[in-house]
């Protein structure tokens, strides 16, 4: 056996089948020097049972579900290979995955983070080709729904999604890995723009292929994925974006709001979405985002002075990566 260069890091809540398809597939990746670290946040032991015993498969078990990135955070603790990989366990990695995101991390020493071509399971379109970001601080996934044959350049980009991604050691660490205050949702944007702050950039490689279940654990359009989406970007906006991007982001939100509100009337969108599925009012999540927000506010300044103190770019530089990879408020109403 090689030695190991990546440990491969898949939390896991349901630990169904599409769990046990996740893990077939890393068995037949071109390139075998990894280790896998399955992160059971079910409370009941379920991903053991459904996957059984293999020698480069480890268990971290946790009583309680812990969230997407205190998971990665452990993993990332229990290993010690160079690079360290996360796969959503809804995810089937195609068996050139790993060896393009290798590939192309370790062809620039500044490149800290990889994101791959994550397709949709069954479908000719695209979930995610990296992420773009909202002047209020919503990320949506580049090229989500378009096709593949549109995004076959490798390419830098703002970030990468969480649900199919490699990570150079050395920059995850540096940062202090993810925020576990997130829980879940929006926590990989954070990571991305704290990285982008110390200096790391993000290439995007199309050969790195995955096809991915969205959204199978939270659901598509649910109160629990539309709370954490709404409070998380709050908390990543106050976090990272300066200051004069902060006094842009209300308009942007009301905005963002109103589209929301015409989408919902044309029965579009996810607003529109959440409402078929009986979701009720997004009116009180929103309230109760900005609530958190205002309970968090000293921890997240704490946070922001942190990021300051460290960053290897300017303002100004990072203004320019904000424009560079931006989504209108429209544009993340509609998707």
């Amino acid at each position: 056996m090689p030695p190991t260069q990546v440990t491969v890091a898949i939390p896991t809540l349901a630990a169904d089948s599409k769990l046990a398809d996740c893990v077939r597939s890393l068995a037949a990746q071109t390139r075998q020097d990894f280790d896998i670290v399955i992160i059971d946040n079910s409370g009941k032991r379920l991903a053991r049972q459904t996957l059984g015993a293999c020698d480069n498969l480890r268990f971290i078990e946790n009583d309680t579900n812990l969230g997407f990135g205190a998971a990665i955070n452990q993993a990332c603790s229990q290993s010690q290979s160079p690079f360290l990989a996360t796969l959503n366990d809804d995810a089937v990695a195609a068996p050139q995955w790993l060896e393009a995101l290798l590939s192309t991390v370790q062809s620039q020493p500044d490149v800290g983070m990889c994101a791959s071509q994550v397709r949709l399971m069954d479908s000719e379109q695209l979930d995610s080709a990296g992420m773009l970001i909202c002047a209020d601080g919503s990320s949506k996934q580049r090229g989500h729904l378009a096709s593949p044959s549109d995004y076959q350049r490798a390419e830098e980009v703002l970030l990468p999604s969480g649900s199919a991604t490699l990570y150079r050691r050395e920059m995850f660490e540096a940062i202090g890995g993810f925020d576990e205050d997130f829980f879940l949702y929006c926590e990989d944007t954070d990571l991305g723009l704290r990285a982008r702050w110390a200096g790391w950039k993000c290439w995007y490689a199309p050969t790195a292929v995955v096809y991915h279940h969205y959204s199978h654990t939270a659901g598509r359009a649910t109160p629990l994925k539309a709370y954490y989406v709404e409070r998380n970007r709050l908390f990543l906006l106050v976090k990272n974006f300066p200051t004069q991007n902060l006094l842009l982001a209300p308009p942007v939100s009301i905005a963002r709001y109103a589209w929301h509100v015409i989408n919902l009337l044309r029965g579009q969108g996810a607003a529109a979405r959440f409402r078929q599925d009986g979701n009720g009012s997004l009116v009180g999540i929103v309230f109760r985002a900005h609530w958190s927000l205002l309970r968090n506010w000293t921890t997240l300044l704490r946070k922001r002075r942190a990021i300051r103190a460290s960053a290897r770019i300017t303002p100004a530089a990072f203004r320019d990566l904000l424009r560079a990879h931006a989504i209108s408020a429209r544009e993340v109403a509609e998707l």
